[in-house]
């Protein structure tokens, strides 16, 4: 177990200083490999994916490859914490605690250092772009991937609103399917004296924004949650002369069933093309940020919960999945994985808010309960 953690406090708050956003993590991933490269990894993967690079440390004997995932990017968030170790990026900032995930991976790779698997291997996989949802799906399509071909696979998140150091879990679905769609809608521009001889999407705008928001409704066609949000509109251009032309939408899709995802995304596209037909205009839709929904094994979840009891963790089952998204769901598509949320404080501020800072007293129940796992598959 580790108990003193004063060193990965400042190697998070280093990290915190210095974020990165999607797809530009290459001075995180320099940091990672000068600061892990001391706990002599048997091998280091780099350029996963982009600059998503993986520590493996081998047992002497046959047995499971065992993952665990940290994300390495940050937001584009303007940060207004007043801390000495604030970021230094214009405009970008890890307001969702990566950097507290990255620091809890480092500090298991310390223990591993000194306590090597003694069958199978561990992999310690820091993972590019994980907020633009691009980063899993590309790490796990790079061809050095099939040198790690995990047979289980861990991943944590801080969650604010919790109990500091308490571990949420829950069985099958833990975080929501979400994907973006972009939606652009084309006419013709008249005089604002003659909009008869124009075809504005201005109607068709409308229409729209009443009516894909209300499709979660149609409760007869989901079998579970459903959501559509409208993030952004815009209809033609700044002129008092001109009738609109044009019109843009963008729309958040989310379920806690990927089955359900496929209903939402055919009756958001099939409403959009109805209505645009109806008003003459072109149209064109195109899928963003897409995310499968995190499916739990229950065997994983039921081991993971085992090891916080024994530790003395505050267990918390949870009756519904977060309806936010994460990209780990692509390696819980494709192997036995399981996801769990840690307590950053009941009052703590949210994640994604200018004002998240991650908290750093969380660290060390992160490093053990990962240790605690790492042990009772690899250490037999």
């Amino acid at each position: 177990m580790i108990t003193d953690y004063k060193h990965l406090i400042s190697i998070r708050q280093s990290l915190h200083q210095n974020p990165e956003i999607s797809g530009s993590e290459e001075f995180t991933a320099e940091a990672l490999k000068r600061t892990i490269i001391r706990y002599q990894p048997d091998e280091i993967i780099d350029n996963l994916g982009g600059y998503g690079v993986a520590f493996v440390f081998k047992g002497k004997s046959e047995g499971p490859c065992v993952m665990f995932r940290a994300e390495m990017d940050a937001l584009p968030v303007h940060e207004i914490n007043l801390v000495d170790y604030a970021s230094r990026a214009d405009g970008v900032g890890h307001q969702c605690g990566h950097d507290g995930h990255m620091a809890i991976m480092i500090g298991l790779a310390e223990l591993i250092g000194s306590n090597r698997p003694k069958i199978g291997k561990v992999v310690l996989l820091f993972q590019p772009a994980e907020e633009t949802g691009e980063g899993a799906i590309a790490v796990i399509n790079d061809p050095n991937f099939a040198r790690i071909t995990p047979d289980y696979c861990f991943t944590l998140h801080n969650i604010p609103g919790y109990p500091k150091g308490s571990i949420l879990l829950k069985n099958n679905t833990f975080t929501a399917a979400s994907q973006g769609l972009i939606v652009k809608l084309t006419g013709k521009t008249s005089h604002a004296a003659e909009p008869e001889k124009g075809i504005s999407p201005a109607i068709a705008l409308s229409k729209i924004l009443d009516e894909v928001t209300k499709l979660p409704e149609k409760k007869y066609l989901f079998n579970d949650f459903v959501l559509t949000t409208i993030v952004h509109a815009n209809l033609g251009d700044r002129s008092f002369g001109t009738t609109p032309g044009h019109a843009e939408i963008l729309i958040t899709l989310r379920s806690f069933l990927d089955a359900d995802m496929d209903i939402l995304i055919e009756q958001t596209k099939s409403t959009i093309q109805r209505i645009s037909d109806e008003e003459k205009l072109q149209l064109e839709i195109s899928a963003t940020d897409i995310y499968p929904s995190n499916q739990n094994n229950p065997k994983l979840v039921k081991s993971v919960g085992e090891h916080a009891e024994k530790l003395g963790y505050k267990l918390i089952i949870m009756e519904l999945p977060f309806p936010w998204a994460e990209d780990f769901a692509r390696f819980s598509q494709k192997f036995t994985s399981v996801i769990f949320g840690l307590g950053a404080g009941e009052d703590h501020p949210k994640l994604h808010n200018s004002d998240y800072n991650f908290p750093d007293d969380i660290i060390p129940y992160g490093v053990n309960l990962y240790y605690a796992i790492y042990k009772d598959m690899l250490l037999r």
